[in-house]
């Protein structure tokens, strides 16, 4: 029975020194983690070329509209796991790529407009923080030596601005996007974030001055909202009467 079982260890170990391409090697060689190394990496280069994993330029083949750096997106933030760097890219198995495109088709979700909303959002709250950070007036490092009768010279924050006074400057601004149609031209996002979506193929063919006060109603209608949140410490929804005027991410 002993004898069986060795028999059939030197086989596996036979066939597995065949797949991993190292039989040629000297037997005290062959499981050397060099030797591994080696045939881990030929082994990766054999599936890539049997279009198993995909390249970091090829993820919009799998997923629509996956534009540049989604490799990196979907990575940092959905978590994708099922990829390995070779040399200075990344390949990612073809799989579940095609199992991530399905699921974000199902939830009509865009990847390369999500990656942009994530990208502003993100610069519209840095903004808001450095603002809040230059009204502070605090230096962080004590090079400085301040006279002795410099003192009690400090203000106290102004007053919030009624809630009712917000809520009047937004209501101004639903109705602005109902009066001028600009469903065809504003996304607007879960936490009530507005987004202009030009194409910059056709933006020499819009009514001019049209990008500009889009522009401008998208931030007009997020300063509002995150200040009505500042006061009330709750966030709303606008949901237009019109499904397709709203995008739910």
């Amino acid at each position: 029975m002993q004898k069986e079982i060795l028999s059939e260890i030197k086989e596996l170990r036979t066939a597995l020194t065949q797949v991993l391409g190292i039989s040629d090697l000297p037997p005290d060689q062959q499981f050397l983690k060099e030797a591994l190394n080696k045939a881990a990496k030929e082994f990766q280069k054999l599936n890539i070329e049997r279009g198993q994993w995909v390249a970091d330029h090829s993820v919009g083949k799998y997923i629509k509209n996956a534009g540049y750096r989604a490799g990196a997106f979907i990575r940092q933030e959905f978590g994708f796991s099922n990829y390995f760097k070779r040399g200075q890219t990344y390949y990612y198995s073809k799989k579940d790529l095609i199992s991530l495109g399905k699921e974000l088709k199902e939830r009509n979700v865009d990847l390369g407009r999500y990656m942009e909303f994530i990208e502003d959002r993100t610069k519209f709250k840095k903004y808001v923080s450095e603002a809040a950070q230059n009204n502070k007036g605090k230096l962080k490092n004590k090079s400085y030596k301040l006279p002795a009768d410099v003192n009690n010279i400090t203000t106290s924050p102004p007053p919030m601005p009624e809630v009712n006074v917000i809520r009047e400057d937004i209501k101004r601004l639903k109705e602005e996007f109902f009066e001028y149609k600009l469903s065809d031209y504003i996304d607007i996002y879960k936490d009530n974030y507005a987004m202009t979506k030009f194409i910059y193929h056709f933006e020499k063919y819009l009514e001019p001055g049209l990008k500009r006060r889009c522009k401008k109603w998208c931030d007009d209608f997020n300063y509002a909202n995150h200040a009505l949140e500042e006061v009330t410490k709750k966030k709303e929804k606008f949901i237009p009467v019109k499904d397709e005027d709203m995008i739910q991410l």
